[in-house]
């Protein structure tokens, strides 16, 4: 029984967008289904970080949920900024339970525990959020890591962040972000977001104050799921 981390899967068996017009993600659906079957068992545990699907509306996102779904293990997903069709979270667990996806859960203003770690998280926001309305969701997604962070301490395990943008990049931080974590003494973080080569140079990976950074972007870890524990 272990932990996985992916990011981006951008499914879209519910839209006429496909990655595959990318370098690098040719029969990209395929490798995932390939990977995850060869890598996860039943009893495992995958946190799967944002831009889940391209769907707009959730009816829309269905047969990317179902494909989910049917691969092995649990699936925990964190908010990306290209998953439009998560609305509220009682709408996404409403969607669950109508279409019997079981194996998915979903973390928003909260956490989950799985084997020895607690799985904390939220979407994040950019680095440089200079703009009001960029400042106005920042401090929103502060708050949700928060509460993330506060409900971790009810399991007594040890916390480990996700979150969909990468909270330093190119050694530009998202302050605000990075002093949580610091606060926390959080150990280790998974990041998604970020995709091509050129964008990849200012991937910040391995210790960073004290905290173990890492990028899972589908593209970025060749579309396999990464050990987390």
């Amino acid at each position: 029984m272990s932990v996985y981390a992916i990011s981006d899967l951008h499914l879209s068996l519910g839209s006429n967008k496909s990655m595959e017009v990318f370098p690098g993600w040719e029969n990209y659906m395929e490798k995932i289904k390939k990977n995850w079957i060869y890598e996860i068992s039943e009893n495992d545990t995958v946190v799967v970080v944002g831009d889940i699907s391209w769907a707009m509306k959730i009816k829309d996102a269905r047969k990317d949920f179902e494909f989910i779904n049917n691969l092995p293990g649990k699936k925990i997903f964190i908010k990306g900024n290209h998953d439009y069709w998560w609305s509220t979270s009682k709408k996404v667990n409403e969607f669950l339970t109508q279409n019997n996806f079981n194996s998915i859960s979903i973390i928003y203003n909260s956490a989950i525990a799985a084997e020895n770690i607690c799985i904390c998280g939220t979407r994040g926001w950019m680095y440089n959020s200079e703009e009001t309305e960029d400042k106005k969701i920042l401090i929103r997604e502060i708050e949700r890591l928060k509460r993330s962070l506060d409900f971790s301490l009810e399991y007594g395990l040890e916390p480990i962040v996700f979150l969909h943008y990468p909270p330093v990049y190119n050694f530009q931080e998202s302050e605000e972000i990075i002093n949580i974590l610091i606060e926390r003494n959080i150990k280790k973080c998974y990041y998604g977001h970020i995709h091509g080569s050129g964008a990849k140079k200012g991937v910040i990976e391995g210790k960073y104050k004290g905290i173990e950074f890492r990028l899972i972007s589908s593209d970025y870890i060749d579309f396999k799921p990464l050990l987390i524990v």
